[in-house]
């Protein structure tokens, strides 16, 4: 065992490991989920998104309310943020998502099944997100956010819609929500049929709740806190990569044993249910199309902090009006590729998963 691997690591991998089963075995994806909506008339993967969504946000805030996690440490609520710069990254990552067939959990998800497409989008997710936060496009991402960025009045929904948003508005605003989440989600008679959707929202939810509450909790150590983070796919697969090919030079943290983990609980349910197989493309075009559609989410989740699970979920457990900006751009960037001009058109026999 690693000599840096502590509670908090160990946090992140079971979390990874239960994501990774759970979202295999329920198809939980935000591409999914609005492609069944929009494009088949099946909303039962978008209530299922929705049910996750109000777990998150019921349990994060009673997280908070209770002072058991400081969500302000969080990347989430940070005193200043770029509205042109979370709103574009999110479209950028929702179009790429399109054109990539799935996002970055999904394809965590899929690689443990046996895709080798996914290990191509995750990897150019990886370089170009690195690329963006630290590499040759950072100057330009940083004179954008110093030339765009603004101090709010007000961080959060709470603060925005009840003067002071102390402890007392975020649980009303946070019940308000998780309530007309859920009534969404089981006002549609095939979702409450369906056992398994409604298992794998609720799972979801707490595993966001679990990892506010790993890192926020578990992890503050005075001397040596971590991150307070929770489920997110961009910052830490730029990590669990570099991790792998300069292990010596980085030390373990939350995130890197979360992607770990997600990879490994989708690779042992696979292997337990059968539904192990590889795959591949069916032509060039197929590989160009992912590679693109990976780099857009890499570049746009570096921009807008996060992605559809960072950003969809994480993010808006938090109650943060920056997340709603981002989400915006990601289901505005997410509805142009899936229908109108910009409609990314389906590949004849690609076998892409969904």
């Amino acid at each position: 065992m690693p000599p840096d691997f502590n509670i908090v690591v160990g946090a992140g991998l079971l979390i990874g490991l239960a994501y990774g089963a759970v979202g295999l075995l329920s198809g939980f994806c935000l591409l999914s989920s609005l492609r069944g909506w929009w494009a088949e008339g099946d909303s039962r993967l978008i209530r299922t998104f929705a049910l996750a969504l109000a777990v998150a946000v019921i349990a994060t805030q009673s997280l908070a309310g209770y002072g058991a996690v400081d969500l302000s440490k969080s990347v989430y609520l940070q005193p200043s943020f770029s509205i042109p710069l979370m709103f574009g990254g999110g479209l950028l990552f929702g179009y790429g998502m399109v054109l990539a067939n799935g996002c970055g959990s999904r394809a965590l998800v899929l690689l443990g099944r046996g895709n080798l497409r996914s290990f191509v989008v995750v990897i150019v997710l990886g370089m170009t997100a690195q690329m963006t936060l630290r590499g040759l496009m950072a100057p330009a991402r940083i004179a954008l956010l110093q030339a765009t960025t603004t101090k709010p009045a007000h961080l959060t929904l709470p603060e925005l819609l009840m003067a002071g948003g102390g402890p007392s508005a975020r649980i009303t605003v946070a019940l308000v929500i998780s309530a007309a989440l859920i009534v969404f989600a089981f006002a549609h008679a095939p979702f409450r049929r369906a056992s398994g959707q409604v298992a794998a929202g609720i799972a979801v939810g707490l595993l966001v709740t679990a990892g506010w509450f790993a890192t926020g909790y578990l992890g503050a150590d005075e001397f040596n806190p971590a991150a307070v983070t929770s489920l997110t796919f961009i910052a830490p697969v730029v990590d669990a990569v570099q991790y792998v090919m300069l292990s010596t030079g980085l030390t373990l943290n939350f995130g890197i044993a979360m992607v770990f983990g997600v990879f490994a609980g989708s690779l042992l349910t696979a292997l337990v249910t059968r539904r192990f197989r590889l795959e591949g493309y069916t032509s060039p075009q197929h590989m160009l199309r992912s590679i693109i559609g990976a780099a857009l989410m890499g570049s746009g989740g570096a921009m807008a902090l996060g992605c559809s699970i960072g950003q969809g979920l994480t993010g808006i457990s938090t109650l943060a009006l920056s997340s709603f900006v981002a989400v915006a751009g990601i289901l505005l960037g997410t509805a142009a590729g899936l229908r109108g001009a910009l409609r990314v058109q389906p590949l004849e026999a690609s076998g892409a998963p969904r």
